[in-house]
């Protein structure tokens, strides 16, 4: 497990370091930059974090604009009470206005929260053609989804302060952490042939096609498509998990392949991943957080898992030694991903800023460019609505943030991107082809770079 001291003891390890080479040839006279770090945050929508940031399109005020509605299209007069597994949450008064509203009128960054559904189907019902009014009326926990925490309070704004906020960045897919962690590594939704008949999903679509409702809700779809939590038949997986409910591997091609296939270092390191793989899983770690375990190629005892696959420790002993890989996918421990329901969400910000901070200091820093983000949206509101894409999404608007020294100062950027839009900055920089027609046609993360 990661803890505090070695993050902060690293933060000072490497400031009189060199620059390290990056790995693996440019088929075109290089850019400079050598590292491309991804640190992969947890479960909430732009509004409910960003939503204050000076500068960016946050939360209006005023007007009619955050109004949510009931299943049968009419306006709450109040919100209904937060509730916590159908239980009213006691902190929260039992009728909020029908608006968004300040968290931290009732409770702490250190506070836990509960945990808003935001499943595939769920979610789309939620952005209702893009008015995103019924947020409330098919969630779970009653008002919670207008909750907003003010930005200038989390540990993570000095950062944004000092680089450069993307205020139009979405989750490439509706929905949960398993299918967004996917497409961050595929771009495209996985499929199951035999799934478990009680997983199925029961939409229910108008005469044009149109989602309306949902009879029962699931993880695959009427056509075999997984879009929602399941673990996968290789290891780690849960030891109780019945074989007939793990997805089996999965072979199409992801950007680990395309990058190998190039030459370029990579890893993906998994806080509580060691534990894990020795059946002693942290309370917290998430199974459905690793995407690359769910592949064939990366199964275990594979020559690829144990290059590729590493702990969240593995990744600040790499930036000391000065074996960081080219690029680097960092997912933090459950604990510290600010996971609504388990996670503190002041905790695992510092525990990110403590990262951000290494890097900083290591000798990489000078030619190196971090996107911190998200996976999706938590079941948490967001006004803007998400640009036309295909039938997985893009889902709900999520924040973002990009560190590097050639990102613009205080910069906000308003250029429409969503998590496949990491893959073709990659893509590009490598010159690797894409993956599927997402990437290929997303929005490349260098526009809002300055590079000389």
């Amino acid at each position: 497990m990661l803890g505090r001291i070695p993050l902060l003891a690293a933060v000072a390890f490497g400031a009189l370091a060199q620059r390290a080479p990056a790995a693996g040839p440019a088929p075109f006279p290089a850019p400079p930059i050598d590292h491309i770090i991804l640190l992969y945050q947890e479960n909430h929508s732009f509004d409910n974090l960003f939503g204050e940031y000076p500068g960016a399109e946050g939360i209006p005020k005023g007007g009619e604009a955050g109004v949510q509605v009931d299943r049968a299209g009419l306006p709450y007069k109040t919100l209904p009470p937060v509730q916590d597994h159908q239980v009213p949450d006691p902190r929260f008064p039992a009728h909020l206005p029908n608006r968004p509203f300040p968290l931290l009128s009732y409770v702490s960054l250190h506070d836990a929260i509960p945990d808003p559904v935001h499943s595939f189907y769920r979610n789309q019902l939620q952005i209702a053609g893009g008015v995103n009014s019924g947020y409330v009326a098919w969630g779970t926990t009653g008002a919670l989804p207008m909750g907003y925490y003010a930005t200038d309070r989390l540990p993570l704004y000095p950062i944004a302060r000092q680089y450069t906020v993307l205020d139009h960045f979405f989750q490439a897919a509706f929905g949960g952490s398993f299918l967004n962690h996917i497409w961050l590594v595929a771009a495209r939704t996985p499929s199951w042939a035999h799934p478990p008949a009680d997983w199925v999903a029961e939409p229910v679509f108008d005469e044009e096609g149109r989602l309306i409702g949902l009879r029962r809700d699931g993880a695959v779809t009427p056509d075999g498509y997984v879009v929602g939590t399941v673990e996968g038949a290789s290891a780690p997986h849960r030891p109780s998990t019945p074989p007939d409910r793990l997805l089996p591997p999965l072979a199409m091609p992801t950007i680990g392949d395309r990058l190998t296939e190039a030459g370029v270092s990579w890893a993906w390191y998994s806080g509580g991943w060691n534990e894990a793989l020795a059946g002693r899983a942290p309370p917290t770690f998430q199974f459905h957080h690793q995407p690359f375990a769910y592949f064939a190629r990366y199964g275990p005892g594979s020559p690829e898992r144990a290059l590729h696959l590493k702990d969240e420790t593995d990744f600040l002993a790499d930036l000391q030694s000065g074996r960081l890989p080219s690029v680097c996918f960092v997912k933090p421990l459950g604990a510290w991903s600010e996971h609504p329901g388990y996670a503190d969400l002041e905790e695992g910000q510092k525990h990110a800023v403590a990262l951000i901070r290494a890097i900083q200091a290591s000798r990489y820093w000078p030619h190196c460019v971090v996107l911190l983000t998200y996976d999706e949206y938590g079941g948490f509101w967001d006004h803007v609505p998400p640009p036309r894409g295909d039938r997985w999404g893009p889902g709900t608007r999520i924040p973002a943030v990009l560190i590097s020294p050639y990102a613009k100062k205080g910069g906000v950027d308003h250029r429409t991107y969503d998590t496949t839009s990491f893959l073709r900055f990659l893509e590009w920089r490598f010159g690797l082809p894409p993956l599927a027609e997402r990437d290929a046609a997303a929005a490349n993360l260098v526009e809002a770079l300055r590079l000389p």
